[in-house]
């Protein structure tokens, strides 16, 4: 049975959430400075939105889709900065994001261009955390009908991916570089860069 929570305003919820909304969202951005600013904006719309909350058993739930909710616009967002931001020059942009950052970008702008069912099938899961379960009683499908999009989506996804770029891994799968295979690439900065740390 899930935990009820009490509270009288959002001063009380920061204590109550505070720490484990920062751990989900770094678990989810990688970056504890963007997490913070994420955080921030989190407990700004919850104090903007409480009066909303009509059931307080619920609460918890209600906090953390906020918490999804905001995690996916910074991604958005994201994606929407590195193609607005394709004149700059590639030795200064290096300065700007990590790795990590470009993959996300790249994954995020192709699930852009994805057919909207498996790009929505991909958002609900990866970006926003829903259960296979969770995202077949949202959009009102099967489970067996849900983990079938989400697998093809997925698949999808690496295909086009692999079609746009060399990727090069590590032994634990993390991304050491990107080199674009074409000026189509699904990041526009037609960057080349590797991972120099030894």
């Amino acid at each position: 049975m899930d935990t009820i929570y009490t509270f009288r305003n959002t001063e009380e919820l920061w204590t109550l959430f505070n720490d484990r909304l920062r751990a989900f969202i770094i678990s989810k951005v990688k970056d504890e400075s963007v997490a913070n600013d994420i955080l921030q904006e989190v407990f700004l719309r919850i104090h903007q939105n409480i009066d909303k909350l009509e059931d307080q058993s619920k609460v918890q739930s209600w906090i953390f889709q906020i918490a999804r909710n905001a995690v996916t616009d910074y991604f958005r967002k994201a994606s929407k900065s590195s193609q607005s931001n394709e004149t700059f020059d590639q030795e200064e942009e290096s300065k700007d994001y990590s790795i990590f950052d470009e993959a996300v970008r790249d994954m995020v702008s192709m699930m852009n261009r994805m057919p909207p069912e498996y790009c929505e099938a991909l958002c609900l899961t990866e970006l926003e955390g829903l259960s296979q379960k969770e995202y077949a009683e949202k959009i009102g499908i099967s489970y067996s009908g849900a983990k079938s999009r989400v697998q093809r989506a997925r698949t999808i996804l690496k295909d086009m991916l692999m079609d746009c770029c060399h990727y090069q891994f590590d032994k634990y799968g993390t991304v050491l570089s990107i080199h674009p295979k074409c000026c189509c690439c699904c990041h526009p900065t037609k960057r080349k860069r590797k991972n120099t740390a030894k």
